[in-house]
């Protein structure tokens, strides 16, 4: 089975700059998708042909999250059980009924980026303590769960090429990393799907930022995850980071996360 994940930063603009290129040939089964910043009819209309959950956000441009399959979901849910987020169009889950009898739950996530020291960071802190209560649930409910997306924490200074002028600044706050420690530690139990295929390296990065030559140097941040429960993380074969040839070339300012799992 092969999922994957990106923030298309506007799925219009995305689409526009050249995302049917990437998508045609990459044969997915599963494809999540954050910041999708359209109306469901633009949506459907350009994923005709699969099964699409999404969840607009009621700010108007902003944030919105997806769920696009090949094989139509069981069951599928919209929030992330906290009813401040539930129009925020930042979670959504899906169920798939797997060989067996048995079951897996896909997550599309965005995190909201915080600003330190401001009502957005509050948020995003918020967001992440109901994540340490849903992980676990999610993990009672299904034989396999999996989130994935935009999740807007680099979790160790191997996630960030400039992590060092990074740490007073939201994505790379101690705070913040020390969620991550709980999720993929032995509280939480989760796997870094991304990290464990490929090892103590710096990056892979999915992220760079549009200013300067960032993407021309490398200086990104791997803010896009894939997490798995211990069984599915146990089944993943491979992982790629689509990134674009050139700066110019690009459909977003990430870049897809592709893991293909034997299910």
């Amino acid at each position: 089975m092969r999922i994957a994940t990106v923030n298309v930063n506007g799925l219009r603009a995305a689409w526009r700059k050249g995302m049917p290129e990437w998508l045609e040939p990459r044969d997915l089964d599963i494809l999540c998708l954050q910041e999708v910043r359209a109306p469901d009819d633009v949506v459907n209309g350009y994923l005709d042909g699969w099964h699409v959950l999404h969840a607009e956000a009621d700010a108007k441009g902003r944030a919105g999250v997806a769920i696009a399959s090949r094989a139509e979901p069981t069951a599928t849910r919209v929030g992330i059980g906290d009813d401040y987020f539930a129009t925020a169009g930042r979670w959504v889950e899906a169920d798939f009924a797997l060989d067996g009898g048995k079951q897996l739950t896909v997550v599309s996530a965005y995190v909201h980026s915080g600003e330190a020291d401001t009502p957005k960071q509050v948020d995003k802190y918020r967001f992440l303590d109901v994540m340490l209560k849903r992980l676990p649930e999610l993990a009672e409910r299904s034989d396999h769960a999996l989130v994935v997306g935009d999740l807007n924490v680099g979790h160790t200074p191997l996630d960030i090429r400039n992590w060092k002028a990074n740490q007073k600044r939201a994505g790379f706050l101690p705070e913040e990393r020390a969620y991550f420690d709980r999720f993929f530690g032995d509280e939480i139990g989760w796997k870094d799907v991304h990290r464990e295929l490929s090892g103590q390296i710096d990056g892979p990065y999915t992220w760079w930022s549009q200013r300067g030559r960032a993407f021309d140097n490398d200086a990104g941040w791997r803010i896009d995850y894939q997490m798995a429960t211990p069984g599915l993380a146990g089944s993943a074969r491979n992982a790629v980071v689509d990134r674009a040839t050139a700066w110019d070339t690009r459909f977003s300012d990430h870049a897809p996360l592709v893991i293909d799992y034997k299910l």
